[in-house]
């Protein structure tokens, strides 16, 4: 995955490939702590520092690491660009040495879905 931030506009795109995927939606998030040591269980939550309520990118009331989901294709392969404004490379709030993590399911956007 790359991540570049434009100074200008203050967009951060992530654009890149994850492969293995089960087909179908997996959400993708910041997790509060780059810790992989005990695989995503030491991650800790979706990085969050306004403490908002869970929500999808497109929200206001969202965590800066929601990203939403992916979508992985027959092959397991999800080709990905998102271009959001939350997330950042600078500053207090950067994602910086925080974990991206690829769920086996799809995230239900702070809707409640079973």
């Amino acid at each position: 995955l790359h991540f570049v931030q434009d100074p200008s506009s203050g967009y951060t795109e992530v654009r890149g490939r994850v492969s293995g995927l089960a087909p179908g939606l997996h959400g993708f998030h910041i997790h509060a702590f780059g810790d992989t040591t005990n695989g995503c269980n030491s991650t800790g939550p979706h990085f969050n520092p306004h403490n908002k309520s869970h929500g999808a990118p497109v929200d206001d009331e969202r965590h800066v690491g929601d990203l939403g989901n992916i979508q992985a294709n027959k092959d397991g392969v999800a080709e990905i660009f998102i271009k959001d404004l939350q997330i950042s490379l600078r500053g207090p709030h950067s994602i910086l040495g925080r974990a991206v993590v690829v769920h086996a399911d799809s995230d239900d956007l702070g809707k409640g879905w079973p």
